[in-house]
């Protein structure tokens, strides 16, 4: 994958509420206008967890529906949802879900860990919806997804790398792949600091699927599957430079984190896509 072909994500609120900042949006109006914002701001996909009155997540097509109605309008670009067990515990209601939708999503994330993960996923097929594979580090999302008959059909691998608590200072400093190996989660990431490992991976002009077959611990990135690559939390900054350098998807928001790259709340998702472009 070009540099020229990545696309920068927002992921506008996941599961995080008014607790958590004034900023996160939570309404299908306000989640329209931070979509508008943030696409305006330079962000080529919105991702989004439909909200109920009460906060809490959902698949039902009552709740999904207006949200992806008034996002479309305000982007006019197709909204990216995710079947995450959070919204939707029992994986047999989840498909039940999927297939009552009156308005479908652009694309779905499948977090591959989960159980379920495959019924769900061929269901989303079914109903002509693409599927994102999400694989997270430290589960056995990758292997499942590896030998799962519906991963020769995803349309992209989303690669969930996870590291410890890191403070801004030491994010600042975070620019290679070198570093980012000493200060991530050591059972993910301590065989890149291989020299030989790291030129497999991509360390220096590389490619991103490349890098994510090395942290993933399993051959789970079909060939020619383009792959987001993104952090959380603390993670969020260093994972998002690996995959500005490598060229791959990346995506920021306040799912992802809270703050800026010099430790400032963010005051909107816009203001962190702007940041992560100049990043």
């Amino acid at each position: 994958m070009s540099a020229a072909a990545a696309v920068l994500q927002v992921c506008l609120n996941g599961s995080r509420g008014p607790r958590d900042s004034a900023a996160v949006p939570m309404t299908p109006e306000s989640l329209a206008e931070s979509a508008a914002r943030s696409v305006a701001a330079g962000a080529r996909e919105v991702r989004v967890h439909p909200r109920t009155p009460c906060g809490g997540t959902s698949l039902s097509p009552r709740v999904l529906g207006p949200v992806l109605t008034a996002i479309g309008a305000a982007v006019g670009t197709p909204v990216r949802v995710t079947t995450t067990a959070s919204a939707e515990p029992d994986p047999g209601r989840r498909v039940e879900r999927i297939r009552s939708w009156t308005v479908l999503p652009g694309l779905v994330s499948v977090d591959w860990h989960e159980p379920g993960a495959e019924e769900v996923a061929t269901a989303l097929l079914e109903r002509g919806i693409a599927v994102e594979a999400a694989l997270w580090s430290g589960t056995d999302g990758p292997a499942r997804f590896a030998s799962s008959p519906p991963a020769s059909r995803v349309e992209r691998v989303l690669a969930k790398v996870t590291a410890p608590a890191m403070g801004p200072d030491l994010l600042a400093k975070v620019t290679d792949l070198d570093a980012l190996a000493k200060i991530a989660d050591p059972d993910l990431l301590t065989e890149v600091t291989d020299p030989g490992l790291l030129a497999q991976a991509g360390g220096r002009g590389g490619d991103s699927a490349a890098t994510a077959r090395v942290l993933l611990p399993a051959p789970a990135v079909p060939p020619g599957v383009p792959v987001l690559l993104h952090g959380v939390d603390d993670g969020v900054w260093p994972v998002l430079r690996l995959a500005r350098r490598l060229g791959a998807h990346a995506r920021i928001g306040l799912e992802d984190t809270l703050f800026l790259p010099d430790g400032t709340r963010a005051r909107s998702n816009a203001e962190l896509v702007a940041a992560a472009l100049a990043y």
